[in-house]
């Protein structure tokens, strides 16, 4: 159990300081600086590939009051660079719990701080957008702020390669599901939660995962019913290979992208992407389908959306977020391609719009049957 007798500190390149308690590594860290709304799943927040290389603030007050179970992990790793909690709860209390937060993020070498003003923070990232931060046992504020002028920027990091698999595999879910198997999905991983691999494999799909780098030649190699962009980190803009991908496929497969995923597929139908001000992070965002006309509470990361200012005939918008109206979903009837700019898979967060991926299936039945 961590003794929590160090103060540690965030910085942040705007000249903010803020001061705590260390509850994870010792090492320092840096990271952009976001925050989730979401109240419960922080375990699933922190093993998300599509935090890699950022700083994570939690706003519900208390966490860690259920543990850590190893079943909720959304990957192998935590992919925070860091994690900033008001207050931690140091004796869990669940079932299924096999080891206290803060024992988790020191077991995985993350840096985090508690008995931080949590909502200072959220109020200053909301007004002045997003930010390089910090994350030290180092009182010295001109060495903070000199490592973090000469860090590089999110926006230029190479995430995607970091968090993708780098062998191809099939994976290998419950074993009932694999009876009736009826579609072969190529899943491409621009960082992949587990949960989406669970759902297509309830849903009796096979599912090969391949790397981030895969070409069209080896995606199309597999044979597949239908092909998943997953989530993951990063700015889209930067990852015109796999855009260049999609254009060799749209068409010939069904596809499906979520987040990151929908980014690509968008910038390959002639979209353009821009950098939120600070993001879309919780499980309480309102989507609108606006083909069923209902309103949704969703699960979203992300920090890019996709431009609105393109008219294409082939393809419409399907989802829009009522927060600002952002694009949170497209549909191409023709090539058979949908896309959603949230979680449909939830964890964490609510599961309403795992109809989705039933929809995904109906688009594959009806390809095969032209």
């Amino acid at each position: 159990m961590n003794n929590h007798n160090k103060k540690a500190y965030l910085y942040l390149d705007d000249g903010s300081i803020y001061s705590g308690i260390s509850i994870g590594s010792e090492k320092e860290s840096n990271g952009e600086v976001v925050f989730n709304t979401s109240m419960t799943g922080y375990q699933e927040m922190l093993t998300d590939p599509s935090y890699g290389g950022q700083i994570l603030i939690a706003t519900y007050p208390l966490i860690g009051n259920y543990g850590i179970n190893p079943y909720f992990n959304e990957s192998n790793n935590v992919q925070v660079s860091g994690f900033i909690v008001r207050s931690l709860c140091d004796f869990p209390f669940h079932n299924l719990s096999t080891l206290s937060l803060g024992d988790f993020l020191i077991q995985n070498n993350i840096p985090a701080i508690s008995d931080i003003d949590t909502r200072s923070i959220t109020k200053k990232i909301r007004s002045k957008g997003v930010m390089k931060g910090l994350i030290t046992l180092n009182s010295d504020k001109k060495r903070a702020l000199k490592i973090l002028k000469s860090t590089e920027d999110y926006d230029q990091k190479d995430l995607v390669s970091s968090v993708s698999t780098k062998t191809s595999y099939e994976y290998i879910g419950q074993k009932e599901n694999h009876i009736n198997r009826e579609f072969n999905i190529v899943l491409v991983d621009l960082g992949v939660k587990r949960n989406i691999l669970r759902i297509l494999d309830s849903k009796g799909c096979k599912i090969t995962v391949l790397p981030w780098n895969s070409n069209a030649e080896t995606i199309l190699g597999f044979n597949p019913d239908g092909i998943v962009f997953s989530p993951g980190p990063g700015d889209p803009s930067r990852l015109d290979n796999i855009v260049n991908v999609v254009k060799d496929i749209i068409g010939s497969v069904p596809m499906m992208g979520i987040c990151l995923g929908h980014q690509i597929i968008a910038r390959a139908f002639g979209f353009d992407t821009f950098k939120l001000h600070f993001g879309h992070r919780g499980g309480n965002q309102p989507v609108k389908d606006l083909n069923k006309g209902k309103v949704y509470p969703t699960a979203q990361n992300h920090g890019y959306a996709v431009k609105s200012d393109i008219s294409n005939d082939e393809i419409e918008v399907s989802h829009i977020n009522l927060n600002d109206q952002t694009i949170s979903g497209l549909i191409n009837k023709k090539d058979s391609v949908i896309t959603l700019q949230y979680h449909s898979e939830a964890s964490p967060g609510p599961q309403d719009s795992e109809y989705l991926f039933d929809d995904f299936i109906t688009i594959m039945k009806k390809f095969n049957k032209k």
